[in-house]
C-alpha cells in the first residue's frame, strides 16, 4: 500500500512540497470592483478624495452624488458594497482597548492641566476649549503645538487660522524654553488662512491630502472654530444652515482624529445669555452640535493675579475639575 508521500507523488505533488505552498491571499476589492463605478466615476470619486474603500464606506450618498454625479439610489449602492467589502461590523471591547493602547496624550506643559485631562490633550479625538478673549485659548494652541513636536520630532502641526492669531514669535519663544531650535520647529508648523466658512471647511478636508503625500500630521488646531460662521450666518433665519455647515465641518475634523490617530483642538468663541440671572452667564457658540462633536470640552477664564483657570465641563472619562495656570514667556506653568 503505498505511503502518503507516495501516494502524493504519484499524483505528481509530494507532500513535503503540497504544505510548502502559500495559499493564495483574499485580494481586496478595489474603487472599480464596487457595482455601478466604472473607470470615468472611479477617476471623479479619486479626484475628490475618495480613493480608497474605507473613504467611500463612511461617506454619506449626498457627498458620493456630489463627487460623482451618480444617482442616490446608485450612491447607496456602492457605499453598502464598500462596508461589506471592508466588515465593518461590531468590534470587541478588547479591540477597542488595543485601539486605545495607540492613543498619544500631547502635554499642555502645566502640569495640573494635564492631570485634569487623564495626561493631556488625546490624539483620536476633539479637545474644544471656550472662554472670553484673553482667556488663553490661543496660547494652549501655541503651546500644545511645540510641545508636541518636542516629543515627537517627525511630527507635524497643521494650523487653520481663522482669526489671524497664529504667532511665529510665540512659537520661538515657547522653543527657546524647550531647548529646541525655533527654526525646526516652525517649518513643522503647516499654517493656512480661512477667509470664510466654506475656505475653512475646505481647508479641514485638506488636511487628508497632506496626511496622504507622507506628512506626519499629529495635531489639526482650528482657531477659531466659529468665528466665520457667526459672522456669515446673523438672525435666526440663517440659524439652521449655519447649524448644518457647522455639524458637516465637525464630522470631517472627528473623522481626521479618528482615522489617523490625531488630536484635533478647536477653540471657540462665546456669548453672555440674556435669560440667566444667577451664576456665569457664559455660553459657547454652536450650540449642541459644537458640544456632542467635541470629545472633551475646557471652559477658560481669567482667574486672580494675571493666572488663568481651565475647568473641565466634559469628558467621557474624567470627572470635572479645575486648574490654575500661568500663561509665561516659557509656556504654560501651573500656578
Amino acid at each position: 500500500m503505498p505511503t502518503k508521500t507516495e501516494k502524493h507523488a504519484d499524483e505528481g505533488l509530494p507532500q513535503e512540497a503540497a504544505l510548502m505552498i502559500p495559499k493564495p491571499m483574499k485580494q481586496e476589492p478595489g474603487i472599480t470592483d464596487l457595482p455601478g463605478v466604472g473607470a470615468a466615476t472611479a477617476e471623479k470619486l479619486i479626484s475628490s478624495g475618495f480613493d480608497d474603500l474605507m473613504s467611500i464606506a463612511v461617506a454619506t450618498p449626498g457627498e458620493l452624488v456630489d463627487a460623482s454625479g451618480v444617482t442616490e439610489a446608485t450612491a447607496r449602492k456602492i457605499i453598502r458594497a464598500a462596508r461589506d467589502s471592508l466588515d465593518m461590523g461590531f468590534t470587541s471591547g478588547l479591540d477597542i482597548l488595543a485601539k486605545r493602547e495607540a492613543v498619544m496624550k500631547i502635554s499642555t506643559g502645566a502640569k495640573m492641566f494635564d492631570e485634569m485631562l487623564g495626561g493631556g490633550f488625546e490624539t483620536g479625538c476633539i479637545t474644544e476649549c471656550f472662554g472670553q478673549y484673553g482667556s488663553g485659548k490661543t496660547q494652549v494652541a501655541h503651546a500644545i503645538a511645540v510641545n508636541l513636536i518636542a516629543s515627537a520630532p517627525d511630527a507635524v502641526v497643521v494650523f487653520i487660522d481663522t482669526e489671524n492669531t497664529f504667532r511665529p514669535e510665540r512659537i520661538t519663544q515657547f522653543a527657546k524654553a524647550r531647548g529646541l531650535k525655533p527654526e525646526q520647529v516652525l517649518a513643522q508648523i503647516r499654517v493656512a488662512k480661512a477667509y470664510n466658512s466654506d475656505h475653512q471647511m475646505l481647508l479641514a478636508e485638506k488636511v487628508e491630502d497632506l496626511i496622504k503625500e507622507g506628512e506626519n500630521v499629529r495635531l489639526v488646531i482650528v482657531d477659531s472654530l466659529t468665528a466665520h460662521f457667526r459672522a456669515e450666518f446673523v438672525g435666526r433665519g440663517n440659524l439652521a444652515e449655519r447649524q448644518q455647515k457647522l455639524n458637516k465641518h465637525m464630522h470631517v475634523l472627528s473623522k481626521l482624529a479618528d482615522m489617523y490617530n490625531l488630536a484635533v483642538y478647536v477653540t471657540n468663541q462665546v456669548m453672555a445669555k440674556p435669560d440667566q440671572f444667577f451664576g456665569d452667564p457664559t455660553e459657547a457658540i454652536g450650540g449642541h452640535i459644537v458640544g456632542h462633536n467635541s470629545t472633551f470640552r475646557v471652559y477658560l477664564r481669567r482667574g486672580k493675579k494675571g493666572t488663568r483657570v481651565a475647568k473641565l465641563v466634559d469628558a467621557p472619562n474624567m470627572p470635572d475639575a479645575e486648574c490654575v495656570f500661568h500663561v509665561t514667556e516659557h509656556g504654560l506653568e501651573d500656578a
